[in-house]
């Protein structure tokens, strides 16, 4: 498990602003799973009764930054580094949905949620276990082969079912001069 800032949330048709240029930036396609009821050690067995919903994530990731500081928090916490939207599908059974990501119209991930290592409820109860889960607090669940780099230009649209397509343009941030 890893965190995310809040500031690194995007919304649908927002814009991606890649930190450091220079830097191999990937996108991951993801299922997210939105928390509606607070919870803490939920067993497996209970853990989808506290699941509001469900959307569409990207976590984007500076993987020069992963592999020098050897760890994930702050290489995926840029600002815009977590687009997610543009609905929440409450009512959802998660256990078997395609999820697809096409950069620039060609697919570069394709997969079902069936295949995942863990299940919603599973990955749910783990969070659990470790920290309490506040309603609106969103846990993405891991993303399927095919992870690509994003170069400014790019457009990424990720899909979960057949649910409106999240879409997201790349750009490189402005920086100031030092």
């Amino acid at each position: 498990i890893w965190f995310k800032a809040p500031s690194s949330l995007l919304p649908h048709e927002g814009t991606i602003e890649i930190a450091f240029p220079e830097h191999k930036t990937d996108f991951e396609t993801e299922l997210a799973i939105v928390i509606g009821t607070r919870a803490k050690d939920l067993p497996v067995e209970r853990a989808l009764d506290f699941v509001f919903g469900y959307t569409v994530a990207l976590d984007v990731s500076d993987r020069d930054l992963q592999k020098t500081e050897k760890q994930f928090s702050r290489c995926k916490s840029f600002d815009t580094y977590t687009p997610v939207g543009p609905f929440v599908y409450a009512g959802v059974n998660a256990d078997d949905l395609p999820i697809s990501l096409r950069q620039n119209g060609e697919i570069r991930q394709q997969a079902r949620t069936s295949q995942m290592i863990y299940s919603v409820a599973r990955i749910v109860s783990f969070a659990s276990e470790s920290l309490t889960l506040q309603p609106g607090d969103l846990i993405l669940t891991g993303t399927p082969s095919g992870v690509g780099e994003i170069r400014a230009g790019d457009t990424l649209e990720a899909t979960v079912h057949d649910w409106p397509a999240l879409r997201n343009c790349v750009a490189n941030a402005v920086r100031p001069v030092k």
